[in-house]
């Protein structure tokens, strides 16, 4: 039978779903470790409650929402950062559902936290020093270095990222030939 305690619900996520159900690699079961860790502390240091006497109710999505407030706020996390952390409580709440169907209105409020948008840093194009430094950072003396420097080069020969970036957001090389 289902605990309301959520105990039993974290180790099988951890021993079970992780590992057999979904094969998580050993960095992904780290960083959802990490967040759980970092979760639970702050559960525990904001409700005064441990985490072994922590229930499903406790973890309702306004619980979620002040440790991603947390994170960003006084963690300093970046949106990247806080978006991870909330794959792997999204990750999961789909379990509990599974695990707990009288959990079924937690989990769904937790599911329903939108990612949130992060702006990307947009590189124009690389200055004639900046490529320079590029192109000397590959080994010569290694068969991967000169496979690397022979790559660049001909991308900055060819001007091919400077054609894809007018499309896809890849940086160009050099100065732009013309308005775009």
């Amino acid at each position: 039978m289902p605990s309301s305690f959520i105990a039993p619900h974290l180790q099988a996520f951890f021993a079970d779903y992780l590992c057999q159900q979904k094969r998580r690699s050993p960095q992904t079961i780290l960083s959802c470790r990490d967040t759980f860790r970092l979760w639970l502390t702050f559960l525990r240091d904001h409700t005064g409650m441990e985490p072994s006497a922590l229930r499903m109710a406790d973890l309702d999505a306004p619980a979620v929402l002040s440790f991603l407030h947390y994170l960003e706020q006084q963690r300093g996390n970046s949106v990247r950062s806080r978006n991870i952390r909330l794959s792997a409580i999204r990750s999961f709440f789909r379990l509990v559902a599974l695990r707990a169907p009288e959990s079924i209105g937690i989990v769904t409020r937790v599911l329903a936290i939108p990612m949130k948008r992060e702006d990307r840093k947009l590189i124009g194009y690389l200055t004639r020093s900046e490529m320079q430094a590029l192109l000397a950072a590959p080994d010569h003396s290694k068969w991967s270095g000169r496979r690397d420097y022979a790559l660049l080069l001909t991308l900055y020969n060819k001007q091919i990222p400077g054609n894809l970036s007018r499309k896809g957001g890849a940086p160009i090389i050099g100065k732009p030939r013309g308005v775009t």
